[in-house]
């Protein structure tokens, strides 16, 4: 015996029969927060071109553009697919792929890119000039030329920066981390993380080889320790938020707050030895150089 169904849009005992209607995640252009979407839109600093950010399951989150690659085209070691919002370092069996940003940056050495994406760089570098004659882009160039100081402050490109007990490796100086938060126009806010009126933290040296660990060749590290602010400061840097938007809740976040957990055996090359807060005076050749200038 087989029930024959009701034409109409109601069940056997009466009820009527709703479907619920099948709906794609979105933001709310008003929600609390833009990151909830699985990539995170930007444009690279140094070449002005599209990225998105997506997050790695061990690592710090990675660039990828925005448009796929046929796979035979991409070199087995620079495949990527994002599967549930998560990029993954290989292949996932498909004629598509992504490729990370930093192998096909038009600012980096073109020898270091592999044949098959060659002309994926010129295409890029192209985007990027037609950026710079647009006057959309300034890509970042070397200080201009002037009357060398006599004594310049030395501080790290990538510090390390310690908060809430756990060493992190920031992508840019401590004095230019700037806040993710969104501004009411929609746009990333440009105040940065250290400012006159928050207390700032301590530049300190600790030991450099953690406990249990090979030793490293250097002894002693430079870290910007910030243990001695209070937690909710210290919550607030972790963040990424200027004092004023870390006392405003319901402040969206319009970028990632890319701390990269600290490694010394693989971020050696960011151990300093030696506290920024000393000024560094010019050797013998910068000496000559300054008194051979008119």
């Amino acid at each position: 015996m087989r029930s024959t169904p009701s034409p109409s849009a109601r069940r056997w005992d009466g009820n009527p029969v709703t479907v619920p209607l099948r709906r794609s995640l979105r933001i709310a252009p008003d929600g609390t927060s833009q990151l909830l979407r699985c990539g995170q839109g930007d444009r690279c600093p140094a070449c002005g071109n599209r990225i998105e950010w997506y997050h790695r399951s061990t690592q710090r989150p990675v660039r990828l553009p925005p448009h796929e690659l046929p796979s035979a085209r991409v070199p087995a070691a620079c495949r990527w697919h994002v599967s549930s919002g998560i990029a993954h370092q290989a292949g996932d069996g498909s004629g598509w792929c992504r490729v990370p940003h930093a192998v096909v940056c038009p600012s980096r050495d073109r020898a270091s890119v592999p044949p098959e994406l060659a002309g994926l760089r010129r295409m890029l570098a192209v985007n990027t000039r037609r950026l710079i004659d647009a006057g959309a882009f300034t890509p970042p160039g070397p200080p201009a030329d002037g009357p060398v100081p006599h004594s310049t402050e030395c501080r790290p490109a990538r510090p390390v920066v310690q908060l809430l007990y756990v060493r992190y490796l920031a992508a840019s100086p401590v004095d230019e981390i700037q806040c993710v938060a969104q501004t009411r126009r929609r746009h990333r806010c440009p105040s940065p993380l250290l400012t006159p009126n928050a207390p700032p933290g301590t530049w300190t040296l600790v030991p450099a080889s953690p406990t249990g660990q090979p030793a490293l060749p250097a002894e002693v590290m430079t870290i910007y320790d910030l243990t001695v602010l209070p937690y909710a400061e210290q919550l607030r840097w972790r963040a990424k938020h200027c004092p004023r938007h870390a006392a405003t809740p319901t402040a969206a976040d319009l970028a990632v707050a890319d701390w990269e957990p600290f490694d010394p055996l693989r971020h050696h090359e960011h151990i300093h030895t030696r506290l920024p807060t000393h000024a560094r005076r010019p050797g013998p050749a910068g000496r000559a150089r300054r008194a051979a200038r008119p």
